[in-house]
């Protein structure tokens, strides 16, 4: 089978993949198909088997690919697989507006999601070092007043994951800190005064209104980046 028609076999159990991910995976010595004298691919049964196991084992318990790999060099040598741990909680998904870009019931969403720093890297598909150094820049913090991790720590964790895979380091988000401290600042700025107010009403409204401004800013935010960039 070509790469497309892989793609085919694995969409109706797998309706997320892609062909980038599959070359990803590829890229990470998870599979490997044969190649025609022209360089392209060719995937036999096997090869979509393997496919299967490295989505499923992803998809239902969150396994690093690291340890995939460990699970699929035992299974080519013979050998059962390691006994694969309790799934960890589902974690929430985070809601986008229409725009894509962050809705105010997004900000105002809190859950009860609590990960240890062990939990965190495993569900992130992360090293504990990135964990360590994304704590020590101040753009992953511990939920208030616990030594555990809520869904927007998860959230950043496989962000800076993912811009890792481009050769962006943690160090390199720096900036994004700061940046976020000022609008920080800018919303405090507009809601303190109704905070300050003695009924119930008026610290609703406070956070009714620094859930809409935080959504318009990151909505600023994201555009001028957009706009930015070379079309």
């Amino acid at each position: 089978m070509n790469i497309g028609q892989v793609l085919d076999e694995l969409r109706e159990d797998f309706p997320g993949v892609t062909i980038p991910k599959i070359r990803f995976l590829e890229d990470k010595g998870l599979i490997k198909p044969e190649r025609t004298p022209a360089g392209y691919r060719k995937f036999s049964e096997a090869d979509v088997e393997r496919l299967r196991y490295v989505l499923r084992m992803q998809r239902d318990h969150y396994l690093p690919l690291k340890v995939i790999g460990e699970h699929l060099d035992a299974i080519d040598a013979g050998s059962e697989p390691p006994p694969i741990e309790p799934v960890v909680p589902t974690v929430p998904q985070v809601s986008l507006s229409a725009e894509g870009t962050p809705s105010p019931e997004s900000f105002r969403r809190r859950d009860g999601l609590r990960l240890s720093r062990q939990e965190l890297a495993k569900v992130a598909e992360v090293d504990l070092a990135l964990v360590d150094e994304l704590e020590k820049l101040g753009l992953l913090t511990r939920r208030p007043g616990g030594q555990h991790y809520d869904t927007d720590a998860l959230v950043i964790a496989r962000t800076a994951k993912e811009l890792g895979e481009f050769g962006i380091e943690p160090r390199h988000l720096r900036g994004f800190r700061a940046a976020a401290d000022r609008e920080i600042g800018l919303v405090n700025q507009v809601t303190e005064p109704m905070r300050r107010g003695r009924d119930a009403a008026a610290t609703a409204r406070a956070g009714e209104t620094a859930s809409e401004i935080a959504a318009l800013t990151v909505r600023l935010h994201a555009l001028l980046v957009k706009a930015g960039l070379p079309r």
